[in-house]
């Protein structure tokens, strides 16, 4: 357990309160949480996000998790005496890597979380791309961002066509907590590896998702100083890509949270997964936790 300062009955009373109109606002909607960074690989983070889901469950909003493993895919490829190699953010995944990435999502991973929530008192239910035809993909095209006439060959790594949610609705209307591993199907029904953050933006924008939660491990987009930048709109967006702000692996992720924020996703929020219950601060509570991105 974490030592919480002792709060008075008042002031408790008083921080629930504060919670109701978040709970009568959101109360029926849908939200995607991306689920990653040390908030999925440290024993008390995962007890705490376990407990924040079942928790807004129970408070009549429907959780859906889409959930990364990078670091897990990592460890069980240098098992294999294999080595990750990533062409701008995106993992080259050849047959054999395709097949390790398939067992250790679909697997191992996903079936942890399933196991948490469950054993914090939710019903969760594990998903990939193939279930129910949810998430149909083609090989995505990368194409070089100096030079356009030069592609890189990423292998099965995939570019969504279509999301199909009757599955996760289904679930969600049994109370269910979908949890979604982040691989499609092909038209020969050939399996791709998706970024975990391109899927949960889409799987927002399908479901028409109240919020798009991002679980990061930085307090949220930082500026050339380090300072938190609490709330962007696209053009400050473009500015920060622009002047190298924001690069690297922050990029799949902030385009897929522009592209869901236009969409109709009402807000996206970057935020800190180190914090514990972050993600209750950030949706019951006044307090801005990260980075808010809207579209306009």
């Amino acid at each position: 357990m974490t030592n919480t300062p002792t709060i008075l009955p008042r002031d408790k009373a008083e921080i629930l309160a504060q919670a109701l109109p978040y709970i009568r606002k959101f109360h029926g909607k849908t939200m995607v949480i991306k689920y990653g960074g040390n908030a999925m690989t440290d024993p008390a983070l995962q007890a705490a996000f376990a407990e924040d889901v079942v928790l807004l469950k129970l408070v009549g909003i429907n959780p859906v998790v889409v959930h990364g493993g990078g670091p897990q895919i990592e460890t069980a490829l240098n098992r294999l005496g294999k080595k990750g190699e990533f062409i701008q953010g995106m993992r080259v995944t050849d047959a054999e890597t395709m097949e390790v990435v398939e067992w250790v999502l679909a697997g191992e991973v996903q079936q942890d979380i399933v196991g948490l929530i469950n054993q914090a008192g939710g019903k969760a239910v594990g998903l990939t791309g193939r279930d129910g035809g949810l998430i149909r993909a083609r090989k995505l095209r990368l194409v070089d961002p100096k030079d356009p006439a030069k592609e890189h060959d990423v292998g099965q790594v995939g570019d969504i066509v279509s999301i199909d949610p009757s599955v996760v609705k289904a679930l969600q209307d049994d109370q269910f907590i979908p949890v979604v591993s982040p691989i499609g199907f092909g038209e020969h029904n050939e399996s791709y590896n998706i970024n975990a953050d391109v899927v949960a933006a889409k799987l927002a924008t399908v479901l028409q998702a109240e919020k798009l939660l991002m679980l990061t491990n930085i307090p949220g987009v930082l500026d050339k100083q380090g300072r938190l930048l609490t709330e962007l709109t696209m053009k400050r967006i473009d500015e920060l890509i622009a002047d190298g702000t924001i690069s690297g692996g922050m990029l799949p992720k902030i385009a897929g949270a522009l592209d869901a924020a236009k969409s109709g996703v009402n807000a996206v929020h970057i935020i800190d997964g180190r914090v514990p219950h972050a993600m209750l601060l950030e949706i019951l509570t006044d307090q801005a936790y990260g980075t808010m991105i809207r579209s306009h």
